[in-house]
């Protein structure tokens, strides 16, 4: 058997093996390699359709590797510092929510910042866990919520010495990070778990410019999307653990809900971008730092917009910053940032990532160029010489603290449950979740009182063109509460 290396790629190499034996398919898919598909091979290429293929000997199986995605996976956690990898083809939901249940059941708490990704909440209504939020420091003039303050989360582990985790975003969508080796330290002597998101971090593990992984510090597990910044296809992402964690326990909880039918496209893609991150990594993303501040630079040369960096730190709810993070501030032109983003999409053709009521984000990464990035900067130019207006009379962007009544499984799954006008919804609770997504932290999850401030924000967001999605209205006229 010959010695692993992170040049090779198993999943890849098995594959290409795979193609060359001419194997006659009586298994599933039913387009039997492309051939029973014209269009969808016309469309998505033969090549492609080649290798979407089933689980068999020769390619292992994701429910049970002891070969090829075995390897893949130990390769993964030796070039992201982990104990043990896991291969996910359900998005990095699944590896936050595949997180969330090895170390919760029904009851435990776990402390954990307000604006999570609704994964976080899902699990918890799956699970049955009790959120203990730590309500997000502000920036006022931006209208972002900051990292977790290290206070804030000794405050919580001694009113909650009970609780079984703590979950910490690294970074969140805007670039901010929390002090999490503290936070990891201060949980840890507590006898608590610590489990990173970092859906927006993979690039943190290949460079020293860049806020510290949760990994390298101490973390318990951490779910990473290797197909936001590390080049995958989307859906696909990888879970780490420590060697505190049992290995064999988490695959058992990724199999309660992971498919039993692993994607090989997507699997393969995480073998490809793990071996290029191992072996090029620094230098990728230093180059896509130094695209960054680039476009930081030229952008904040235009005038009013603000794209933030790392002059935000204080030490505590901003301990760092992602500068591969290109969020800008647009409300000084007189536009919130998904103005902004409609404008560029349909005006400049240019798709950002987001845009909320006071910031775009325009994601750089490993497939970008610098003649984009100047496209971007010259049409943000033009629009603010166009589109620029008072700003007087916009809201204010701010996080808006819930009041949470009951936990999120008791309220989802109530049988005490009503659809009623959104405007005569004040006063309730709710039981399902309505956000803007991107980003999708939700402004209200099952389980939060409905106020008058947020009904504000809900209308104001729709407004401006948000695009709000949870409930099970999908216009959002209706919303269902508690009886």
């Amino acid at each position: 058997m010959k010695q692993l290396t992170q040049e090779n790629a198993p999943i890849l190499e098995a594959l290409e093996k795979l193609k060359q034996m001419r194997i006659v398919p009586f298994d599933v898919p039913g387009h039997k390699r492309g051939r029973g598909n014209k269009v969808l091979t016309d469309f998505l290429g033969e090549k492609c359709l080649s290798v979407d293929v089933n689980s068999m000997k020769p390619l292992d199986n994701l429910c049970h590797p002891v070969s090829v995605i075995k390897d893949a996976e130990q390769l993964a956690a030796e070039a992201f510092g982990a104990a043990h990898a896991f291969f996910m083809v359900g998005g990095t939901t699944s590896s936050v929510q595949a997180m969330i249940l090895t170390v919760c059941k029904r009851g435990d708490k776990i402390i954990l910042p307000r604006n999570v990704h609704r994964s976080v909440i899902n699990a918890m209504i799956l699970c049955g866990a009790v959120p203990v939020y730590i309500n997000p420091q502000m920036d006022k003039t931006l209208g972002i919520s900051l990292g977790m303050s290290v206070n804030d989360v000794k405050k919580s582990i001694a009113a909650n010495p009970d609780a079984k985790a703590v979950l910490v975003n690294n970074p969140t969508y805007y670039g901010i990070c929390s002090n999490i080796k503290e936070i990891i330290k201060t949980a840890h002597d507590n006898n608590m778990f610590v489990l990173a998101d970092e859906a927006h971090g993979t690039h943190f593990y290949f460079s020293d410019r860049l806020p510290t992984a949760a990994m390298h510090a101490g973390a318990d597990m951490a779910a990473v999307s290797l197909h936001k910044s590390g080049g995958s296809l989307t859906q696909s992402s990888m879970l780490f653990v420590n060697d505190k964690i049992s290995a064999g326990y988490v695959r058992q909880i990724i199999n309660l809900t992971q498919t039993t039918s692993g994607s090989y496209l997507l699997m393969s893609s995480l073998d490809i971008s793990r071996r290029n991150l191992a072996l090029k990594g620094h230098q990728i993303i230093n180059s896509v730092i130094d695209l960054v501040e680039y476009a930081r630079s030229e952008i904040n040369n235009i005038g009013d917009y603000y794209a933030y960096s790392k002059e935000k730190i204080n030490g505590d709810s901003i301990y760092d910053f992602d500068i591969t993070k290109l969020s800008v501030y647009t409300r000084s032109i007189g536009l919130a940032g998904i103005e902004v983003y409609d404008i560029l999409r349909d005006e400049y053709d240019i798709q950002t990532e987001f845009g909320d009521l006071a910031n775009i984000l325009a994601y750089v990464s490993v497939g970008d160029r610098p003649r984009d990035v100047e496209r971007l900067v010259s049409a943000m130019a033009e629009i603010r010489r166009i589109y620029k207006k008072d700003s007087s009379g916009m809201l204010e962007a701010e996080y808006i603290n819930p009041k949470v009544v009951l936990p999120p499984q008791e309220a989802f799954y109530t049988s005490k449950e009503k659809s009623v006008l959104l405007n005569d919804s004040v006063n309730k609770v709710c039981t399902e979740f309505v956000m803007c997504y991107p980003p999708g932290i939700p402004i209200l999850a099952p389980g939060e009182l409905v106020t008058e401030e947020i009904l504000e924000y809900i209308h104001y967001a729709k407004d401006k063109g948000c695009q709000m999605t949870g409930p099970e209205d999908m216009g959002l006229t209706h919303l269902n509460v508690m009886d």
